[in-house]
């Protein structure tokens, strides 16, 4: 039998529909809390697809998808406006 995991240290994949409340209430939401978790993504990635010993296009190709579809997000009252907009 497996050992039972306590759900502060359940990964969010793991997590059940129903324990997710419970689940983000245990979560550390101070600056603190909020920087570590950051630096543990930012960890995660660069040695996951960074810093490899054959890396790719792999790693870079999604920073820059991410950056496009920021930068959308970020201009899409500008451009929702443009959209009907005729141009003679």
């Amino acid at each position: 039998l497996p050992a039972a995991v306590l759900l502060k240290d359940t990964k969010l994949m793991d997590v059940k529909l129903g324990q997710l409340g419970s689940w983000l209430a245990m979560r550390d939401f101070t600056p603190g809390g909020i920087l570590g978790a950051v630096r543990r993504g930012y960890d995660r990635y660069y040695n996951k697809y960074i810093n490899v010993r054959k890396g790719g296009l792999g790693g870079i190709s999604m920073v820059l998808a991410g950056y496009v579809v920021l930068s959308y997000v970020w201009s899409y009252s500008h451009v929702k406006h443009d959209r009907r907009r005729k141009y003679h």
